[in-house]
């Protein structure tokens, strides 16, 4: 009958040995057991030898195989020294602590971030904060190629790199964050040429672009981040560090606040020139154009003066030749018709007088282009001179 059928009333353990009713078997009861069986396998003694040998066998098949994620790649060391590098997967290797794994992530973009002061190539100093982050390409040359944490060399190569992209730039190209470069539109001087052919052509107003050297033309912040990070892998690349830049910013770029007061002071005074300069151009685009106009219908208006004088000039000239032509052919004729035309002009812009006086003197007096105090000032000397004519017994001077 077993041990546990119903009617036993619970008087026989597994290994059918009566025990007391009532009490439960122990820790101690089921170590003390344990014991009694593998001595019983192993003879006495040899039990804790089988013991062991059962814990190394568990060890052995717990540590001969590992699993690499697929984030990950694994390293391993026989005896402390590089073997080979496990991709992800299920591997098998040798068990501990003849084979050991290192697992390192290398999908991971991990970051290091920094701040530093230096010079700019103009002896201004200015304040960066920089941010790297970075990946690891190879595991092996991660773990064992630097002497130090790779953080540490990472940052201090950064900072290596930060120093010589600012130290070759003057502080304005850092402090710029756009793209764009400034380029000043001013007119163009006008030349005598401009001037005679804008006769031709409606007047239009032409800048050219001022000339700005090379040298000082604004670089993007993006251009200095590009040529940091160039600098950065390179020295990794030199260091054979395993490692893989993939981004360097700027968070932060400023003068220190020591000297903030007087950067912001300078700042001040550059855009009140920048406007003043702005204001100019606006003002010269405006008066420019309007000289040019005017200069343009002055010049007009003379070639066309030039050409009405020219006109008249060659028909008072052909007029004269004809009325040459017609002399030569009867001159007392067309002498008679040019003092007749002549008299027939003068008399045609003057007032008519006829003389009824029976050939008596007449005084002719414009009164139709006579002011106010001119008609009054006549009138007196007309009545004096009736004055005078009464006195003289009513005679007048014959001619």
């Amino acid at each position: 009958m077993a041990w546990n059928e119903p009617g036993n009333n619970g008087q026989r353990d597994p290994w059918n040995r009566n025990r007391q009713p009532g009490n439960k078997p122990g820790l101690e009861d089921m170590l003390k057991q344990l014991r009694n069986r593998f001595g019983k396998l192993g003879g006495g003694a040899g039990g804790i030898f089988t013991i062991l040998l059962a814990f190394v066998i568990v060890w052995v098949g717990m540590s001969s195989f590992t699993i690499v994620d697929a984030r990950q790649a694994g390293v391993v060391l026989r005896f402390g020294k590089y073997a080979r590098t496990l991709q992800p997967g299920f591997h098998l290797k040798a068990p501990s602590p003849i084979e050991t794994v290192t697992k390192v992530g290398t999908t991971e973009i991990r970051s290091v971030s920094d701040k530093v002061r230096m010079l700019t190539s103009d002896e201004n100093i200015i304040s960066v904060d920089f941010n790297v982050q970075y990946q690891v390409s190879d595991a092996r040359k991660f773990l064992f190629s630097l002497s130090g944490p790779p953080e540490d060399t990472l940052r201090q190569a950064a900072e290596a790199a930060v120093r010589t992209v600012v130290g070759a730039n003057v502080m304005d190209n850092i402090l710029t964050s756009q793209g764009t470069e400034a380029v000043a539109a001013v007119p163009a001087p006008a030349s005598a040429s401009s001037v005679a052919s804008a006769s031709s052509a409606p007047a239009v107003a032409t800048v050219a672009p001022a000339a700005i050297p090379a040298s000082v033309k604004a670089q993007t912040r993006d251009t200095l981040q590009q040529q940091t990070r160039e600098i950065l892998q390179a020295t990794l690349d030199e260091y054979d560090a395993g490692l893989v830049v993939t981004d360097v910013s700027f968070q932060n770029v400023a003068p220190p606040q020591e000297v903030k007061d007087a950067f912001d002071d300078v700042n001040a005074a550059r855009e009140d020139k920048q406007g003043t300069e702005n204001n100019a151009r606006a003002y010269a685009s405006q008066v420019v154009p309007v000289a040019r106009g005017d200069a343009s219908r002055i010049a007009a208006e003379a070639q066309g003066y030039a050409a009405a004088r020219v006109a008249t000039a060659t028909g008072d000239a052909s007029r004269f030749n004809l009325i040459l032509k017609e002399y030569k052919a009867a001159p007392d004729v067309t002498r008679r018709r040019l003092w007749l035309e002549t008299v027939e002009d003068v008399m045609s812009n003057n007032p008519k007088v006829l003389d009824g006086s029976g050939g008596r003197n007449m005084i002719y007096l414009p009164l139709d282009r006579a002011t106010g105090k001119e008609v009054q000032g006549v009138g007196s000397v007309m009545q004096s001179a009736g004055s005078d004519s009464s006195l003289g017994g009513g005679k007048e001077k014959q001619p």
